[in-house]
């Protein structure tokens, strides 16, 4: 028996050059319908492929900037973004990067969490994932 699956939802992957490219099996984001999933972005120069120097409130600016990229790349903007992931390797880390993040998010934040991890790819201090609506 010969079944063809058909497709739960219109989704297609948003690419761009501005934001690093993959480092691994996934896509920068998926659009499925109105709803932008964005994979999670570290500070990566996206020129370079090299994580940035500097300390964590340049590394959450270099990953908001490479988020903002993507959504970018989907005709959006943070006042798209309704949900965000924030994974720290240090948690005493947490008001340095709340006070960069506050920048990209004052008006109406998005629902969020933050979490300690053992460690991140690349050596990295923060972690931002994001979902985005239209």
């Amino acid at each position: 028996m010969n079944q063809t699956k058909a497709p739960l939802v219109n989704r297609s992957r948003t690419k761009t050059p501005l934001a690093p490219a993959a480092i691994g099996p996934y896509s920068q984001a998926v659009l499925a319908g109105d709803t932008l999933y964005c994979s999670g972005q570290i500070a990566l120069d996206p020129k370079t492929g090299s994580l940035i120097a500097g300390n964590v409130e340049a590394e959450t600016e270099r990953v908001l900037e490479n988020l903002g990229a993507v959504l970018r790349a989907a005709s959006m903007d943070f006042e798209h973004v309704v949900r965000c992931t924030v994974f720290l390797a240090d948690m005493n880390d947490y008001a340095q990067v709340n006070e960069v993040y506050a920048r990209y998010f004052s008006e109406a934040p998005p629902s969020r969490e933050a979490v300690q991890v053992a460690a991140l790819p690349r050596g990295a201090r923060v972690e931002i994932s994001c979902i985005a609506v239209r």
